[in-house]
């Protein structure tokens, strides 16, 4: 009798969760594959890209582009995310997330807050976003496929991916408020998380968004997600939990002089 074939798929557990998310936080931009319209044969193409608070991907593309007639047409898409480094491309992580793309309308919360979150992590598309025919999109994430790299494969369901709850909608309204505040005036913890928990040199680091499970900082063109030790549970531990990052960031770093 023949063995029985090896099954490559893994058992999803808390470290592949983190990966996905950190891969889709982190990403500044991906491969956005479509369903061509007047042929039906799928076409790829590379988008900006950022996430809402509950970690759904964010897209802001023009009406003019073939991929956004396509989603118009038929919202069914798929996101790659995952940057290559040195080496063999394929040994890197990357996730494919599997969507449905909702288009966000002027003037509601939700292109508010897209736009918003948008530009925190893509400032350099304010010479667009005001244009007429680019638009916003949430890219609904329905599952995703996650390669860690060879020999780990894993399948993830929209519950690993996307936070829900009304801590979301809680943190977001304080979003904004901590991140300039944090820009504005801890720009030295913020240097402290890169190089103690994100394990990163160099300066320039930003904050770019918080979030129930963590936050974003960048620095040119390099990004870094840090996760709390915990998820959030109300807007109110997030002043908490960045003050107590920021002092065993800074006791730790301290030590090592």
């Amino acid at each position: 009798m023949a063995d029985k074939p090896k099954d490559v798929i893994r058992e999803t557990d808390a470290e592949a969760i983190r990966l996905a998310k950190t891969l889709t936080r982190t990403a500044r931009y991906g491969a956005l594959a479509v369903i061509e319209p007047e042929t039906g044969v799928p076409l790829s193409s590379r988008v900006g890209v950022a996430t809402d608070a509950d970690g759904t991907p964010l897209i802001l593309v023009s009406l003019l582009a073939a991929h956004t007639r396509a989603i118009l047409a038929d919202p069914r898409c798929s996101l790659l995310v995952g940057e290559p480094g040195k080496g063999d491309p394929l040994a890197h992580p990357r996730i494919t997330l599997v969507c449905h793309a909702v288009k966000l309308e002027p003037g509601t919360p939700e292109r508010v807050r897209a736009e918003r979150r948008y530009l925190n992590r893509n400032p350099k598309a304010k010479l667009y976003v005001g244009l007429g025919d680019f638009s916003f999109f949430r890219l609904e994430i329905e599952r995703a496929s996650l390669n860690g790299g060879f020999g780990k494969a894993y399948l993830l369901t929209r519950d690993d991916v996307v936070v829900e709850g009304p801590v979301v909608e809680a943190l977001a309204e304080a979003e904004q408020r901590a991140v300039d505040h944090m820009n504005d005036d801890h720009l030295d913890a913020i240097a402290n998380y890169a190089r103690y928990f994100a394990k990163s040199q160099g300066g320039g680091w930003v904050m770019t968004g918080i979030d129930v499970d963590g936050f974003d900082i960048a620095a040119g063109d390099e990004s870094r997600r840090v996760f709390f030790a915990s998820p959030l549970k109300d807007a109110q531990e997030m002043r908490m939990a960045l003050v107590e990052m920021a002092k065993e960031a800074r006791q730790a770093i301290a030590s090592q002089v």
